[in-house]
């Protein structure tokens, strides 16, 4: 059971999370014209957009043909979470009447690749735009919503304006107590072992264990931090750092039962200290409330793990906190 946030959904009305009853309202297709296509992912095809009517420029997502649940459920989730710090704002939803094929309209991001991005950030850059993440994971959370695809590509910055928006959401999904869900959920650099171990009942803090892996590439420039190259590996690539006696407790408490194919892969692994990490390359952005910080998220148990609230909290932060307090602060970094 999650510590924080367990009941929001049951103290909702039904509508709130019932995304399988909700109306679609569509809105006018031809308003929209594609400019240039900016990305793919698996259930969807991604475009710069214009507005026609005011000019503005936008993002439209076309979904690719997918279960209808699914769609409303994405739709539900970013009308639940409207208006919320750092979350994408979905401006209008709207299909083809030929194909029936949806779009969401989204507003646009003036986003740079993480990959040119993050080589260029100092050390508060990294503390900055973390905190800005944890912003939007702890209101999503407060709704009673799981993000369950927290990684780089999905965390849009635009740096000039220090902008951050959490986007794609379609994974998402509505946290109720004791619920069963779906594994087959995020990333691989970025599962945590709960779903590697194929343990059901997880809950937020796995968008926690995504955020820690991002936050342990960040500041080590070792991109991703855990590099699998299957699921079993991905697991096998996280004892090699946390340890296997540590997985073992884990298993013990909550009763989970290894696949057998992990039997040959994973001998004894002692924990490997995170100072271990530390090198020329990253050093400048290391430092004891980092690597404490680290830690706190990258736990096996999910129940350990710092809760976005908690993370916001931490010393690590105090920087950004003290900027935020200061009048016409744009909070600047490089």
């Amino acid at each position: 059971m999650a510590r924080v946030y367990a009941d929001v959904n049951a103290k909702m009305p039904r509508s709130y999370w019932d995304y399988d009853s909700v109306a679609i309202s569509w809105g006018v297709l031809e308003n929209y014209e594609i400019v240039r296509k900016i990305g793919r992912g698996k259930y969807s095809e991604v475009f710069e957009g214009i507005n026609v009517a005011n000019y503005q420029k936008c993002v439209i997502k076309v979904l690719k043909p997918v279960k209808k649940k699914k769609i409303k459920r994405e739709i539900k989730i970013l009308q639940n979470l409207s208006g919320g710090p750092n979350i994408i704002a979905l401006l209008d939803v709207v299909r083809d009447s030929q194909s029936k094929t949806p779009s969401l309209i989204f507003e646009n991001v003036d986003n740079t690749d993480f990959r040119t991005l993050y080589p260029r950030f100092v050390d508060y850059d990294v503390r900055y735009y973390i905190f800005e993440l944890l912003k939007a994971l702890d209101f999503c959370h407060s709704k009673g919503i799981m993000h369950r695809d927290v990684k780089p590509h999905n965390v849009m910055i635009d740096h000039a304006k220090r902008k951050l928006r959490l986007i794609d959401w379609g994974l998402a999904e509505f946290y109720h107590q004791g619920t069963e869900y779906n594994v087959r959920v995020a990333s691989r650099y970025f599962k945590g072992p709960e779903l590697l171990v194929d343990f059901q009942e997880y809950d937020y803090s796995l968008d926690m264990w995504s955020l820690g892996a991002m936050f342990a590439s960040m500041i080590f420039r070792k991109e991703p931090f855990f590099h699998g190259n299957s699921n079993a590996d991905q697991l096998v690539k996280i004892a090699k750092v946390l340890g296997t006696d540590e997985l073992f407790e884990y298993l013990d408490k909550y009763d989970i039962e290894l696949d057998a194919q992990y039997d040959d892969i994973l001998s004894r692994f002692p924990k490997k200290p995170w100072q271990s990490f530390v090198n020329a390359e990253n050093q400048r952005f290391v430092s004891p409330e980092a690597i404490d910080f680290l830690d706190k998220l990258l736990r096996y148990d999910h129940q350990e793990r710092l809760t976005a609230q908690e993370a916001m909290a931490h010393p690590y932060f105090a920087p950004v906190r003290t900027a935020a307090a200061q009048p016409n602060s744009q909070n600047h970094g490089s």
